[in-house]
């Protein structure tokens, strides 16, 4: 099949899926991040096309819905829908967070899960891709409540995961209280003790460095990208967003390299503190978050260099993005870099972006990134340290192990290692220079579609 050939079939499996979920908008915007990149792949090996391995690729194994209902504290009951999402398991186990969050819907879970089975392909590690969860909100709920609601969750989950079938683990609105009620939930209702979630407590079996994997693994694959461009993380300014996981250990770990984080958030607005976010401010938002689960405004109250600024959800853009600095790390949410907002940080000087959420740069960010010249590390690639971490959580759950903390670090450090010279390399072989978002997608599709292939058309 010839280059353009190759094109022009791409562009109508993708406009059969525009048909077929016209209000799938985030699922779509991740299949149209990928599938261009796979033009000359399929150019290259017909017999992907001959095995229908694109049409395969979009649609998920399978997609579960379920009602979840519990009562709150005055005895109220709710009720809320509960998902899990099986997108693809040609290498491994479904494996993939699950988030618990009012904007949750299939659209979305199908976009977090289609870009799971890429992100952990590229790990190098036996793990499908999938993803789940459910409209219930967290916040502002008692322990209690959550509880309640995690044991209903789990009480129809548990029917289709498995150490061996589908691992999930947290993600926005799921950290360690979460997991810690829906793993003693499954645990009573089978009466075993498998590593069935990942995230887990270390008293429960779970990893050192799992709840920080994700944001060292953005700041290792950073550290990477401006070593291979003759640069340095040292004494850079960096803007971070969000306030939750992600963002915490991002900052925690460019302290480590010398670097200056200058910003957080969350659903609220923003903070700015010039002369940056050191250890002992720090210590104060993992208190602020994981304790008394306050609010990033506080932050403002409590140290007097810094000044908040309230979202303002009409904006066009997000002043975050235009305040000052070299590095940007977006640790909130997806399509939180609009193209006005990639502009903004060209003009104030930032030239590396390593992206700890999923999705969070949208298609015409992206673009002005490339156009100026920009290190950027997809989501895909450069946030795969938390599920890297989750894999050998597994590993040592099977094996009845625990790893010191150095050793996973280090396993951690090289998995990151691994993962931008996989992508690099994938660019440059297939045409696209030193584009990592091309060679992430093709290094993460490379190995799935083989796997495929070898198992026939199933």
């Amino acid at each position: 099949m010839t280059d353009s050939a190759c094109a022009s079939r791409i562009d109508e499996v993708f406009s059969e899926l525009e048909a077929r979920y016209p209000n799938e908008k985030d699922f779509l915007q991740a299949v149209g991040e990928v599938i261009p990149s796979l033009i000359p792949v399929f150019e290259r090996h017909p017999e992907f096309s001959k095995a229908g391995i694109l049409e395969r690729i979009v649609e998920p194994d399978r997609a579960l819905q379920f009602r979840v209902s519990w009562m709150d504290d005055s005895g109220k009951v709710h009720v809320n829908r509960g998902y899990r999402i099986n997108f693809n398991g040609a290498i491994g186990p479904y494996k993939g967070g699950l988030r618990f969050h009012p904007t949750v819907n299939v659209g979305i879970l199908k976009f977090l899960a289609f870009e799971q089975v890429f992100k952990n392909s590229l790990t190098g590690l036996p793990i499908g891709g999938g993803k789940g969860g459910s409209d219930f909100d967290p916040r502002g709920r008692t322990d209690a409540e959550v509880m309640r609601f995690c044991q209903a969750f789990m009480s129809e989950l548990y029917r289709h995961i498995g150490p061996d079938t589908d691992v999930p683990a947290g993600d926005i609105g799921v950290g360690g209280r979460e997991v810690g009620y829906l793993f003693g939930m499954y645990r009573k209702l089978t009466n075993t003790h498998v590593g069935i979630l990942t995230g887990r407590s270390l008293e429960c079996g779970g990893s050192f460095i799992r709840p920080e994997a994700t944001g060292y693994g953005a700041v290792y694959f950073a550290d990477e990208m401006a070593r291979a461009a003759g640069k340095s993380l040292e004494g850079t300014t960096c803007l971070v967003s969000g306030s939750g996981n992600v963002a915490q250990y991002t900052i925690e770990k460019l302290h480590d390299f010398g670097a200056v984080p200058v910003t957080m958030s969350d659903s609220s607005g923003w903070i700015h503190d010039p002369e940056g976010i050191d250890a002992e401010k720090l210590a104060w938002v993992k208190s602020l978050k994981n304790t008394r689960r306050g609010r990033i405004s506080e932050f403002a109250d409590e140290f007097s260099s810094a000044t908040y600024h309230e979202t303002d959800r009409t904006a066009s853009s997000n002043p975050l993005w235009a305040v000052k600095g070299d590095c940007a790390f977006p640790s909130a949410t997806q399509n939180e870099i609009l193209g006005p907002d990639a502009q903004n940080l060209i003009n104030t000087g930032c030239w590396l972006v390593s992206e700890g959420a999923n999705m969070p740069t949208d298609p015409v960010g992206q673009s002005v990134f490339r156009e100026h010249g920009v290190l950027y590390g997809p989501g895909k690639a450069a946030n795969a340290g938390g599920v890297a971490v989750s894999a050998l959580e597994m590993s040592q759950s099977s094996q009845r192990l625990s790893w010191t903390r150095e050793e996973v670090d280090l396993q951690l450090q090289g998995i990151m290692s691994r993962i931008y010279t996989e992508s690099a390399a994938a660019a440059s072989e297939f045409g696209f220079g030193t584009d990592l978002l091309h060679g992430a997608n093709i290094a993460g599709f490379m190995k799935v579609a083989r796997a495929m292939l070898s198992q026939g058309i199933t």
